[in-house]
């Protein structure tokens, strides 16, 4: 078995492939950090206004679909086990399960953002969202439109991010179907899967934020 790397997998900014791999992990890395510190600010600001407004919160809480948000919870927390399998398949040189495996989960993140929009849809229905549809009245109206407020940008930045995961997913997996990765050259499936992770570890902390928060009523 040729256990070399494919020149063509390494650019010429690089000296070899050892190089070019911590440099690509290096600048993952960095992206995550920076998108922890966003979504940290959010979540900040989530703590100190649910602090402030505990009752508009649970009540806010109440309107959003528990049983979707769990089906949400449960199907990124596949797809990222599914992404870590085609990783570990690509390295036993499995290009075929793993090409399927990144496919199925893209699939499951197109299926998420389905969901969500749906919950999104009915949300404008019921007039829960802040400056475009907002028709809640009555003694704590007000602070409940924050924790939409605070629920729509942080679940909106979140469904970019899987958008975009998806969509690279996708391209990943046709590259890998070409026969462009092996086991000895996988770097960008295996930064594809830290981006993923990123995404399911952010959505634990979404989901009982703003969708268990109820059942403190």
């Amino acid at each position: 078995m040729n256990t070399s790397v494919p020149a063509a997998a390494v650019q010429q900014q690089f000296d070899d492939a050892p190089q070019q791999k911590e440099a690509a992990m290096l600048g993952m890395w960095a992206f995550i950090a920076t998108e922890v510190l966003f979504f940290g600010v959010l979540f900040a600001a989530y703590v100190i206004c649910r602090w402030r407004f505990p009752p508009a919160f649970v009540a806010g809480s109440g309107h959003l679909d528990f049983s979707m948000g769990t089906a949400e919870t449960a199907i990124l927390q596949v797809s990222g086990c599914l992404s870590a399998i085609a990783l570990r398949q690509i390295q036993l040189d499995k290009a075929r399960q793993s090409t399927l495996l990144l496919v199925v989960t893209g699939l499951l993140g197109a299926l998420f953002l389905v969901l969500h929009g749906t919950e999104y849809h009915d949300e404008f229905k019921e007039g829960l969202i802040p400056g475009i549809r907002y028709l809640q009245g009555g003694p704590g109206a007000r602070e409940m439109e924050l924790f939409f407020s605070l629920y729509y940008v942080t679940t909106g930045f979140h469904s970019l991010h899987v958008l975009i995961g998806v969509v690279l997913l996708l391209m990943v997996a046709m590259r890998t179907r070409r026969g462009n990765f092996c086991a000895q050259y996988h770097t960008p499936i295996e930064i594809l899967g830290l981006y993923w992770s990123l995404v399911d570890i952010v959505w634990i902390f979404v989901y009982p934020a703003f969708y268990l928060v109820g059942s403190a009523g």
